[in-house]
């Protein structure tokens, strides 16, 4: 197994104790999620540049890699539902698009058609991540402060975010599907 494909299965490991950290209640508990994250999504930088560079491209990490980020992205979407971050029905939509697209890809593997991650989907992947951790930096540092400071006008202003990455998540998933529709048509 090469390197990015490594890092790919070290950010399924990261997610289940990010998950954890986050349902679990222990001093910083918050802080440490936030730390877990931003490892996982490090993971997520480092296994694409390495790949990349070295010319390391697989059939294992074209299908690996986009299901790890949904699985990192999904737990995080749910696991900040009970701190108010994301109101449920835009976790909902988000992770009903992933699994959309998994199915998808499950069809062209079935095919033996590898279909890789596009250039609309990682900018949904980085909207997604950047939601997960500005909220997750919003609950650190309520945790830093002891709930003391208000954070209502950054509670609110991440609603945009939440918006944004709604939007674009529904969008780069009927773009690819409709960039596919032939592979569905055949099926």
């Amino acid at each position: 197994m090469n390197l990015p494909n490594t890092l790919t299965l070290a950010r399924l490991g990261v997610t289940v104790f990010f998950v954890a950290s986050l349902s679990l209640v222990y001093p910083f508990h918050q802080t440490v999620a936030l730390l877990l994250f931003l490892a996982a999504t490090l993971t997520d930088y480092l296994d694409g540049v390495i790949a990349r560079k070295w010319n390391l491209i697989t059939d294992f990490g074209k299908l690996m890699d986009p299901l790890a980020d949904k699985v990192l992205t999904a737990s995080a979407f749910i696991c900040l539902i009970p701190f108010g971050a994301l109101p449920a029905w835009a976790v909902i939509i988000i992770i009903s698009r992933e699994f959309l697209i998994t199915g998808l890809r499950l069809l062209a593997s079935s095919k033996n058609i590898i279909l890789p991650a596009e250039k609309l989907g990682k900018h949904k992947t980085a909207w997604q991540m950047t939601t997960i951790i500005y909220f997750l930096l919003l609950l650190a540092l309520r945790e830093w402060t002891g709930g003391h400071t208000s954070l209502e006008a950054a509670w609110s202003a991440g609603r945009w975010l939440v918006g944004i990455t709604v939007l674009l998540t529904v969008y780069s998933g009927l773009a690819y599907l409709y960039k596919n529709r032939a592979l569905i048509s055949a099926a």
